[in-house]
């Protein structure tokens, strides 16, 4: 676990020194939507919650079409609580738009013994930035899932499995 978040910082502190062509920052806000899945060959459990996100992010751009986006984002849903820290690769097809999809890596703050702290996954979204008028250009509205990858329960030989998955959407705002 201490070796999974060493690798994140060392990659988000890599990114933000790079030599940007654009670097801005920001904050982001809004709704998630948890699914959290017990399965083994027999059988299969979904329950899904709804919480809420808050967190920032830089956004780094490398070229005119292509950038990085590390984030820290606190994620409350009844029962899982986590810091994620997701770093997304950003494609942008046109002004407006921006694809992302890339690593994130989670610490669930709430775990019961028997459970996994450390979650992580690939999430893919989109973003568009709505321009209002040459003052007003920073706003944006995003939407994206995660697709959990981690067993968080520890020692199963079982072929028990319980993943967290999720999709998001909200507001942020980029100085």
């Amino acid at each position: 676990m201490k070796r999974i978040l060493l690798y994140t910082a060392i990659a988000v502190f890599g990114l933000s020194t790079m030599n940007a062509q654009e670097l801005g920052y920001g904050g982001k806000a809004g709704a998630a939507f948890a699914t959290l899945k017990i399965k083994n060959q027999s059988y299969s459990i979904t329950n899904s919650e709804t919480g809420f996100y808050i967190g920032g992010f830089a956004d780094i751009g490398i070229s005119d079409d292509f950038g990085f986006q590390p984030e820290v984002l606190y994620i409350a849903v009844e029962g899982l609580n986590q810091v994620s820290i997701p770093i997304m690769a950003k494609y942008k097809p046109s002004e407006e738009l921006s694809i992302l999809a890339g690593p994130s890596v989670g610490y669930l703050l709430d775990v019961d013994e028997g459970f996994e702290s450390v979650n992580y996954g690939i999430e893919i979204g989109a973003a568009y930035n709505i321009v209002i008028n040459r003052y007003i250009k920073g706003l944006i509205v995003e939407a994206r899932y995660n697709f959990g990858l981690a067993n968080l329960l520890e020692n199963t030989s079982s072929g028990l499995t319980r993943k967290l998955k999720g999709f998001f959407i909200g507001l942020a705002y980029k100085i």
